[in-house]
Protein backbone atom coordinates (compact mmCIF):
# COMPACT_ATOMS: atom_id res chain seq x y z
CA UNK A 1 0.00 0.00 0.00
CA UNK A 2 1.04 3.51 -1.06
CA UNK A 3 -0.24 6.34 0.86
CA UNK A 4 -0.61 10.37 0.02
CA UNK A 5 2.87 11.83 0.12
CA UNK A 6 3.86 14.37 2.17
CA UNK A 7 4.81 18.19 1.47
CA UNK A 8 8.45 17.77 1.49
CA UNK A 9 8.62 14.93 -0.75
CA UNK A 10 7.69 16.38 -4.15
CA UNK A 11 7.63 20.40 -5.85
CA UNK A 12 5.05 22.36 -4.59
CA UNK A 13 4.29 23.01 -8.19
CA UNK A 14 2.79 19.31 -7.57
CA UNK A 15 0.41 19.86 -4.88
CA UNK A 16 -2.23 21.24 -7.60
CA UNK A 17 -2.97 17.54 -8.06
CA UNK A 18 -1.70 15.89 -4.83
CA UNK A 19 -3.87 18.11 -2.95
CA UNK A 20 -7.04 16.44 -5.06
CA UNK A 21 -5.89 12.58 -3.93
CA UNK A 22 -8.18 11.57 -1.46
CA UNK A 23 -6.91 9.42 1.60
CA UNK A 24 -6.61 6.17 1.35
CA UNK A 25 -4.05 3.47 -0.83
CA UNK A 26 -2.65 4.89 -4.09
CA UNK A 27 -2.48 1.75 -5.89
CA UNK A 28 -6.15 1.17 -5.84
CA UNK A 29 -7.03 4.68 -6.49
CA UNK A 30 -4.63 3.90 -9.79
CA UNK A 31 -6.79 0.64 -10.63
CA UNK A 32 -9.69 2.62 -10.24
CA UNK A 33 -8.79 5.72 -12.32
CA UNK A 34 -8.73 2.77 -14.69
CA UNK A 35 -12.69 2.63 -15.03
CA UNK A 36 -13.01 6.17 -14.94
CA UNK A 37 -10.74 6.91 -17.61
CA UNK A 38 -12.48 4.59 -19.44
CA UNK A 39 -16.00 5.96 -19.09
CA UNK A 40 -15.15 9.45 -19.59
CA UNK A 41 -13.34 9.36 -22.67
CA UNK A 42 -14.52 5.84 -24.39
CA UNK A 43 -18.63 7.43 -24.51
CA UNK A 44 -17.02 10.52 -26.54
CA UNK A 45 -18.45 11.49 -29.54
CA UNK A 46 -15.80 11.99 -32.70
CA UNK A 47 -17.34 15.81 -32.04
CA UNK A 48 -16.62 15.93 -28.29
CA UNK A 49 -13.33 14.13 -28.77
CA UNK A 50 -12.18 17.01 -30.88
CA UNK A 51 -14.14 20.10 -29.15
CA UNK A 52 -12.10 22.78 -27.78
CA UNK A 53 -13.77 24.87 -25.53
CA UNK A 54 -11.58 28.37 -26.36
CA UNK A 55 -8.81 28.71 -29.29
CA UNK A 56 -5.71 27.41 -28.40
CA UNK A 57 -7.21 24.65 -25.77
CA UNK A 58 -6.35 21.24 -25.85
CA UNK A 59 -9.38 18.74 -27.17
CA UNK A 60 -9.94 16.12 -25.36
CA UNK A 61 -8.20 13.69 -27.36
CA UNK A 62 -5.29 16.09 -26.69
CA UNK A 63 -5.84 15.52 -22.97
CA UNK A 64 -6.12 11.34 -23.61
CA UNK A 65 -3.04 11.90 -25.36
CA UNK A 66 -1.15 14.00 -22.52
CA UNK A 67 -2.42 11.28 -20.22
CA UNK A 68 -0.48 9.28 -22.13
CA UNK A 69 2.73 10.48 -22.24
CA UNK A 70 2.56 12.02 -18.37
CA UNK A 71 2.30 8.10 -17.51
CA UNK A 72 5.40 7.05 -19.04
CA UNK A 73 7.18 10.26 -18.07
CA UNK A 74 6.54 9.79 -14.45
CA UNK A 75 7.11 5.89 -14.70
CA UNK A 76 10.80 6.81 -16.33
CA UNK A 77 11.30 8.91 -13.44
CA UNK A 78 10.11 6.41 -10.96
CA UNK A 79 12.25 3.64 -12.29
CA UNK A 80 15.58 5.75 -12.37
CA UNK A 81 14.80 7.50 -8.89
CA UNK A 82 14.06 3.96 -7.32
CA UNK A 83 17.38 2.40 -8.75
CA UNK A 84 19.43 5.17 -7.24
CA UNK A 85 20.06 6.77 -10.45
CA UNK A 86 21.05 10.49 -9.13
CA UNK A 87 20.87 11.88 -12.93
CA UNK A 88 19.01 15.23 -12.82
CA UNK A 89 16.18 14.29 -15.16
CA UNK A 90 14.89 17.12 -17.80
CA UNK A 91 11.96 18.60 -16.94
CA UNK A 92 8.34 17.71 -19.43
CA UNK A 93 6.95 20.47 -21.06
CA UNK A 94 3.55 19.50 -21.59
CA UNK A 95 2.73 21.64 -24.88
CA UNK A 96 5.29 20.60 -26.87
CA UNK A 97 4.41 17.06 -26.25
CA UNK A 98 0.89 17.98 -27.20
CA UNK A 99 1.11 19.88 -30.30
CA UNK A 100 3.77 17.27 -31.74
CA UNK A 101 1.71 14.02 -30.35
CA UNK A 102 -0.66 13.65 -33.64
CA UNK A 103 -3.66 13.20 -30.98
CA UNK A 104 -6.08 14.38 -34.04
CA UNK A 105 -5.45 11.64 -36.26
CA UNK A 106 -5.77 9.18 -33.49
CA UNK A 107 -9.21 7.58 -32.27
CA UNK A 108 -10.03 7.51 -28.43
CA UNK A 109 -10.27 3.70 -28.38
CA UNK A 110 -6.67 3.57 -29.63
CA UNK A 111 -5.05 5.79 -26.81
CA UNK A 112 -6.99 3.59 -24.58
CA UNK A 113 -5.53 1.07 -25.46
CA UNK A 114 -2.16 2.74 -25.25
CA UNK A 115 -3.02 4.14 -21.67
CA UNK A 116 -4.41 1.40 -20.16
CA UNK A 117 -1.93 -1.01 -19.95
CA UNK A 118 0.52 1.73 -19.31
CA UNK A 119 -1.19 2.61 -16.12
CA UNK A 120 -1.25 -1.61 -15.68
CA UNK A 121 2.24 -1.80 -16.24
CA UNK A 122 3.47 1.45 -13.66
CA UNK A 123 0.98 -0.33 -11.25
CA UNK A 124 3.23 -3.89 -11.12
CA UNK A 125 5.98 -1.34 -11.11
CA UNK A 126 4.87 0.26 -8.26
CA UNK A 127 3.61 -2.84 -6.40
CA UNK A 128 7.01 -4.14 -7.11
CA UNK A 129 9.04 -1.45 -4.99
CA UNK A 130 10.43 -1.48 -1.35
CA UNK A 131 9.85 0.94 0.87
CA UNK A 132 13.03 1.71 1.00
CA UNK A 133 12.67 2.08 -3.17
CA UNK A 134 9.89 4.30 -2.57
CA UNK A 135 11.77 6.92 -0.24
CA UNK A 136 14.19 7.23 -2.94
CA UNK A 137 14.72 10.33 -4.78
CA UNK A 138 15.92 12.43 -7.42
CA UNK A 139 15.97 15.57 -9.14
CA UNK A 140 13.62 16.38 -11.90
CA UNK A 141 14.24 19.64 -13.82
CA UNK A 142 16.87 20.53 -10.90
CA UNK A 143 14.02 19.49 -8.11
CA UNK A 144 13.90 17.03 -5.74
CA UNK A 145 11.25 14.79 -5.83
CA UNK A 146 10.58 10.91 -4.01
CA UNK A 147 9.69 7.62 -6.07
CA UNK A 148 6.59 7.55 -3.62
CA UNK A 149 4.80 11.05 -4.96
CA UNK A 150 4.74 9.96 -8.49
CA UNK A 151 1.60 7.82 -8.04
CA UNK A 152 0.17 10.12 -5.99
CA UNK A 153 0.74 13.07 -8.33
CA UNK A 154 -0.91 10.38 -11.31
CA UNK A 155 -3.66 10.13 -9.51
CA UNK A 156 -3.75 13.47 -9.01
CA UNK A 157 -3.48 14.17 -12.32
CA UNK A 158 -5.75 12.04 -13.81
CA UNK A 159 -8.44 14.01 -10.88
CA UNK A 160 -7.50 17.04 -12.38
CA UNK A 161 -8.20 16.43 -15.79
CA UNK A 162 -11.26 14.53 -15.46
CA UNK A 163 -12.57 17.13 -13.61
CA UNK A 164 -11.45 19.71 -16.29
CA UNK A 165 -13.84 17.62 -18.89
CA UNK A 166 -16.57 17.47 -17.01
CA UNK A 167 -16.65 21.38 -16.10
CA UNK A 168 -15.38 22.66 -19.76
CA UNK A 169 -16.27 20.29 -22.45
CA UNK A 170 -19.27 19.12 -24.06
CA UNK A 171 -19.84 15.70 -22.63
Amino acid sequence: MILRSDVTEYPSFFATYIDKVPPGDILQQMVDQIEAVKQTFGVLTSAQAEYRYAPGKWSSKDILGHLVDSERVFAYRALRFARGDQTDLPGFDQDPYVANGGFQTRSVNSMLDELIPQRQSNLVLFQSMSEDMLTRSGLADGKPITVRSIPCILVGHIIHHLQVIETRYQV
